[in-house]
C-alpha cells in the first residue's frame, strides 16, 4: 500500500535553485513549505543510476536520512531520440561542473550536425522522475513526460536548463520563451506532480 506525507514540510533534494522554484510552486498550494537541500547545508550524493527513477530514488533517500526529515528529489532531463537517447541522465552533466547548458545545447547542435541531421525541429523530450523518501529508507516514486521538438538557436530568457531550445508539442514557443506560469502547468515535473499528489496532504 502507497504511503502518503503527513508533514507540512519537504526538503527538496537539488542544489537547482531553478528545480528548487518550480517544486515549490507546485507545492504550495498544498501547504507544503519547501526548503532546499543548499539551505540545510545538504551534500550532494554521487548519481549512479542508470534511470532518472534510480537517480530521483538515490537522492531522495540521502536527503531524507541526512536530514531526519521526508525528502522529494526529482530527477530529469532531455532525451533526444536521434542521439541515441543522449544527453538522458547526463543531461546535467553535458553542462560541465560550471553548469553551463549554453556548452550542453550547443553540444547537442554539435552532435546532430556531425550526423548530418536536422537540428531545428528534430524530436525530443522531457522526462522527469520525482521519489517521495521516508528517513526509514521507504520511497515512493513516479514519472512524468512531455513531448516536443528542438529549436536552435536558443530562444527565451526564461526557465534554466535546456528550456530555451525546447518546443513542447502542439505549440511554437520553447519553454524559455515561456514565462513561468504558461511554462509550469506544460512540465514533465508538473506531469510527474499529478501522479505524486495522491501521496501528499489534500489541499487546505
Amino acid at each position: 500500500m502507497a504511503r502518503r506525507l503527513a508533514a507540512a514540510r519537504l526538503i527538496v533534494a537539488s542544489h537547482n535553485a531553478g528545480k528548487v522554484r518550480e517544486i515549490a510552486a507546485l507545492l504550495g498550494p498544498l501547504g507544503i513549505e519547501a526548503v532546499g537541500a543548499a539551505e540545510l547545508g545538504l551534500a550532494e550524493p554521487e548519481e549512479t543510476g542508470d534511470t532518472f527513477i534510480a537517480n530521483a530514488v538515490l537522492k531522495a533517500s540521502t536527503a531524507a536520512e541526512a536530514s531526519g526529515e521526508p525528502a522529494l528529489a526529482d530527477d530529469s532531463g532531455l532525451v533526444v531520440p536521434a542521439l541515441d537517447g543522449a544527453p538522458g541522465i547526463y543531461s546535467a552533466r553535458w553542462a560541465r561542473p560550471g553548469k553551463d547548458f549554453r556548452v550542453a545545447m550547443n553540444r547537442i547542435e554539435t552532435e546532430l550536425a556531425a550526423r548530418g541531421l536536422e537540428t531545428v525541429g528534430t524530436a525530443a523530450y522531457f522526462v522527469c522522475a520525482l521519489s517521495l523518501g521516508w528517513p526509514d529508507g521507504h520511497c515512493e516514486t513516479v514519472e512524468g513526460r512531455v513531448d516536443g521538438t528542438l529549436a536552435f538557436p536558443p530562444r527565451g530568457p526564461h526557465g534554466f536548463g535546456y528550456d530555451p531550445i525546447f518546443v513542447p508539442e502542439g505549440h511554437r514557443r520553447t519553454f524559455g520563451e515561456m514565462k513561468p506560469e504558461e511554462k509550469q502547468p506544460l512540465t514533465h515535473r508538473a506531469r510527474a506532480f499529478e501522479q505524486l499528489a495522491a501521496l501528499l496532504p489534500p489541499r487546505p
